[in-house]
């Protein structure tokens, strides 16, 4: 039964001509892994964009709730759903620190007809509507591959990796190894974990290179050492290195000769196509046609670095 409010607020729309459909305001919930790392706020200014032109487009208000943790934590993730729930959400947004630990909140979201898309971090195993990505041991097994063109098939090589419970980076290292295997000149030496910040992962990076003064070559299955100011030591050229992501920050290491090739995420596009899959369920009734909308990797050289670069003017504005 509507309240007599919400039969008031009906009939003073009619009288003035407008619908009530006119009317509707969608709330989304965006919860991203951490605060300050500009993959998320990328994908933040695309579904904000998302919400505007969607906005235009069907006579609708959509607000993004932002509603991120200062630092990876996936139990305040399942907090963030359990609020964003009782305070009548229409979708959610979300990149999971931990799938395992976020299984039951999304599922207890599509119970409550609440549609979750998750991006850049799936919780394949829930009963989310769909999965804004990339196909992450393809990525893994990409980036070994462009590795192993620099060193010419032969070598030693070392990955780095964040939060080893992510499921995306988990299948990024799973890549990453498998295409190793088909590389009998080259030894990888190990895949290492660090916690997801670039301080963390600078010191892991030199902490394996004083063991292993014999690596020619690092996969970066993530940009967080290349969020930092010189976080590279060796002279350019001297090892090889291929990374994942193209952040504002890793393009001065292509400029600089130490990262010949990033392989770049579409991050402004997860947060829009984020956004309209929600929009379709919640407004049009329209489900994807698919559980997994994977985007595809921008390879970015010094040939096409600066080209690259101008996109973060609308990414991240200032």
């Amino acid at each position: 039964m509507k309240s007599p409010l919400r039969l008031l607020a009906a009939a003073v729309l009619i009288s003035t001509g407008l619908s009530a459909e006119a009317a509707r305001t969608y709330v989304i919930g965006m919860i991203a892994k951490s605060q300050g790392n500009p993959f998320f706020e990328a994908s933040r200014v695309g579904a904000n964009d998302a919400a505007r032109d969607l906005g235009k487009k069907y006579g609708v208000n959509i607000r993004i709730d932002w509603r991120t943790p200062n630092q990876e934590d996936s139990q305040r993730q399942a907090e963030i759903i359990e609020q964003l729930l009782l305070n009548g959400a229409d979708g959610i947004i979300i990149s999971c620190s931990d799938a395992n630990k976020l299984i039951d909140s999304i599922n207890k979201a599509e119970r409550y007809g609440v549609p979750v898309v998750t991006f850049s971090g799936d919780a394949p195993r829930s009963k989310r509507m769909v999965a804004v990505g990339i196909d992450d041991f393809e990525c893994g097994r990409q980036t070994f591959l462009e590795l192993a063109k620099q060193l010419n098939g032969k070598g030693v090589v070392a990955a780095i990796d964040g939060n080893p419970n992510a499921q995306n980076l988990q299948q990024r290292e799973r890549g990453f190894r498998a295409a190793a295997k088909d590389y009998p000149g080259i030894r990888l030496l190990d895949v290492f974990y660090h916690k997801e910040t670039p301080q963390d992962a600078v010191a892991r990076i030199e902490q394996v290179m004083q063991a292993h003064p014999e690596l020619t070559g690092w996969g970066l299955l993530g940009g967080w050492p290349l969020f930092t100011d010189n976080a590279l030591k060796w002279t350019p050229g001297t090892i090889k290195c291929v990374c994942v992501d193209a952040l504002p920050q890793q393009l001065d290491y292509v400029r600089s000769g130490h990262v010949p090739l990033l392989l770049s995420q579409d991050v402004y596009g997860y947060g829009y196509k984020s956004v309209e899959h929600i929009i379709n369920k919640a407004h049009l009734r329209k489900k994807p046609a698919k559980e997994i909308d994977n985007f595809p990797l921008t390879p970015v050289t010094p040939e096409n670095v600066e080209a690259f670069g101008k996109n973060w003017e609308k990414w991240l504005p200032k």
